[in-house]
């Protein structure tokens, strides 16, 4: 048989897009993707915290017992009985025998086991000691420090005021006369000691010394020199009126001082002298 050929025209391949000259067409990466890890289950992890609650507590228990066994050991090799007492401070009025005795009860303790407080208190409590202070010294020293009162005036007839108008009672204060007698209400140390002070500071300077100071029940002040001069000074403007006795002192009467017996000053703007009988009949003479 013969074949047929069939003449008709196969119709043309698609033609392909130019595209850009030397431009390449290039793909993004994709990302990978991390795998995926599976947490343990629920159950597990509740197991996990219950066995940290059950052990921390079990950890605490076995690290304090640790504790207190090495504490144990060593306690008998720290805690010896006291070598050494070392008691220092410039002391001039505390008695070396009282701080001994004082001393003395504690000293059965060891040097771990004193009492440092009750130590402390009864240093205190001595009248000339104004601070005290007590520490251990590794391995077996014991410290005190002592800081004595510092007299600066009788207060009445049976204590003594340091220079901060504080009370302390010496068993011996008939030593102490030649210091400056003040007195008062009880309640009005340390303002008497204040103005004490400053009287001192303004007569000085001229040669005068406060040998007492009075406060008395109605606020007024009575002062009297070493030299027998007595100034009464009512209760208001103290220091203006001292000043105003200095100036006249020092212009008219430093030449008679010790022919005077009595200056009132409660005047708001002048004073009254009084003489003494020797100054009276001199001046009677003339």
């Amino acid at each position: 048989m013969q074949a047929i050929r069939d003449t008709r025209s196969a119709p043309p391949p698609p033609r392909r897009k130019a595209g850009s000259r030397g431009a390449v067409r290039v793909q993004p990466a994709q990302p990978r993707q991390m795998p995926r890890l599976r947490l343990p289950s629920a159950g597990l992890q509740g197991i996990g915290r219950r066995l940290q609650q059950l052990l921390w507590p079990l950890l605490l228990v076995a690290l304090g017992m640790g504790l207190y066994e090495l504490g144990s050991r060593l306690m008998p090799l720290a805690d010896r009985p006291i070598a050494l007492i070392s008691v220092e401070g410039d002391l001039q009025y505390i008695d070396g025998d009282a701080v001994q005795g004082v001393i003395e009860p504690y000293l059965q303790d060891s040097f771990l086991g004193i009492d440092l407080d009750g130590l402390h208190t009864d240093l205190q409590a001595m009248p000339w000691v104004a601070q005290a202070s007590v520490r251990r010294v590794w391995p077996d020293r014991l410290v005190i420090q002592l800081d004595e009162q510092l007299p600066v005036a009788r207060w009445g007839d049976s204590a003594l005021l340091n220079n901060e108008g504080k009370a302390f009672m010496p068993q011996n204060i008939g030593s102490f006369s030649e210091l400056p007698r003040l007195s008062g209400p009880e309640r009005a140390k340390r303002k008497v000691m204040r103005q004490y002070q400053q009287f001192s500071g303004l007569l000085r300077p001229q040669g005068m010394v406060v040998s007492s100071l009075e406060l008395r029940d109605r606020g007024s002040w009575f002062l009297t020199t070493e030299d027998g001069m007595q100034l009464l000074l009512g209760r208001d403007n103290l220091v203006e009126k001292m000043q105003r006795f200095m100036t006249v002192e020092q212009l008219m009467l430093s030449d008679r001082r010790d022919l005077i017996a009595r200056v009132d000053l409660r005047y708001s703007n002048g004073m009254a002298v009084a003489w003494r009988e020797a100054a009276t009949a001199e001046t009677a003479g003339e």
